[in-house]
């Protein structure tokens, strides 16, 4: 659960501010400089930096998250945008579930509220204001398809790897065990001795009625 901190005396401006991240090349740190280089050069728009922490784009040392970069698909951006709204303002989602339709003076009595005395009037009415604007930016209706791929651990692929092969090698075993009997033929060859006595031999052959029938 979430309120947010950051608002700007400039939402009015919030259009302009995510339409130039859009247009822009994403920097490495998303600094005050990069801002003025996206000609808003005003202490009031440095703000919007506060806002895209509070969003999910950028992170802790102002470097751009992967919801960052997939708004810079303008397909989806707005779908993203609507994802961080929600995450930004989830108290306010948690009071009111389609809190993106409230007007600014229906979202400060909301807000108001939820604060609890935490926050003046004044500043509880820009962040209502800053709200209603991002929300106007935003789809909410449509759902993001962005695909999360599985991610395994290395352990565990080694381990999937050798059950595979365990798994081969049985069904090779198997095979190789799966045979007809009845195809079976014994050949045995003798080596008779080298001699004239008639009963050697009938020996031998008697030997091996007895044994192999």
């Amino acid at each position: 659960m979430a309120l947010p901190d950051s608002y700007t005396v400039k939402y009015g401006s919030l259009a302009a501010y995510f339409d130039a991240i859009q247009g822009a090349q994403p920097p490495d740190r998303f600094a005050v400089k990069f801002l003025e280089n996206l000609e808003f050069k005003s202490t009031n728009d440095r703000t919007i930096i506060g806002i895209l922490k509070e969003l999910g784009f950028l992170d802790a040392n102002n470097v751009p998250t992967s919801r960052y970069y997939q708004f810079l698909d303008k397909t989806d951006g707005s779908k993203v945008l609507a994802e961080g709204i929600r995450e930004m303002y989830s108290d306010l989602f948690a009071v009111k579930k389609d809190a993106q339709k409230l007007n600014a003076d229906e979202a400060f009595n909301k807000l108001r509220t939820i604060y609890a005395g935490k926050k003046n009037d004044t500043t509880i009415k820009l962040i209502a204001k800053t709200f209603v604007g991002l929300c106007e930016l935003a789809d909410f209706d449509s759902k993001l398809d962005f695909a999360k791929p599985e991610v395994k651990d290395e352990e565990k692929q080694v381990k999937e790897k050798e059950k595979d092969v365990d798994s081969i090698k049985e069904k090779q075993v198997y095979k190789d065990r799966k045979i007809n009997l009845d195809s079976l033929q014994y050949h045995i060859n003798i080596v008779l001795p080298d001699t004239r006595d008639q009963g050697v031999y009938d020996a031998i052959f008697k030997s091996l009625r007895d044994h192999l029938g």
